[in-house]
């Protein structure tokens, strides 16, 4: 037997608490947007996010508005600013397709934006290091994805109106 007795792990600082504390926080503030109750007879959670995305005009609003809440924890924890990027990405994605009247809150009960946005919170305050290489490929392909769809809108608005003008112009 060895009598060398085992040295206890050292206890975890203030910072640390800290930090985990706003990490368990942003956690639970996910849970019950996204995933509070299960829905009876599948396997969909549903949380307050797609209800409250149901009041007419500003439900989506104040959905997003509570769920900039973990971006606020994300700055405080002083994760990398491309990962405070692509949250707000996610928040913004469920936002836009979240306004559509129900399509939009099915979308949010498949999406949710925001226990995707705690994800990123913990690997990004929880690993000393963090590879961005991926959150940069994410916002790139947001944008340019989102750059080529406006493009192609104006480019079909155009055409329209060309059209009709070329119509309206040639019955005269």
């Amino acid at each position: 037997m060895n009598n060398s007795s085992t040295i206890p792990p050292p206890e975890p600082s203030g910072e640390a608490i800290r930090r985990q504390a706003l990490v368990e926080a942003a956690e639970l503030l996910a849970k019950v947007l996204d995933t509070t109750v299960r829905i009876p007879g599948t396997s969909l959670y549903l949380g307050l996010d797609p209800l409250i995305g149901l009041i007419p005009g500003i439900g989506d609003v104040l959905a997003n508005l509570i769920g900039t809440v973990i971006l606020g924890m994300a700055a405080r924890l002083e994760v990398p600013r491309i990962v405070i990027t692509r949250m707000s990405l996610n928040l913004l994605i469920n936002g836009v397709i979240g306004a559509i009247p129900i399509l939009g809150d099915l979308f949010s009960v498949w999406f949710r934006s925001n226990s995707r946005n705690a994800d990123l919170l913990r690997q990004a305050a929880t690993q000393a290091t963090r590879r961005t290489h991926y959150d940069w490929t994410y916002v790139v392909v947001i944008i340019g994805g989102t750059v080529v769809l406006l493009l192609g809108l104006v480019a079909f608005v155009l055409w329209m109106a060309i059209s009709l003008w070329s119509r309206f112009a040639g019955m005269q």
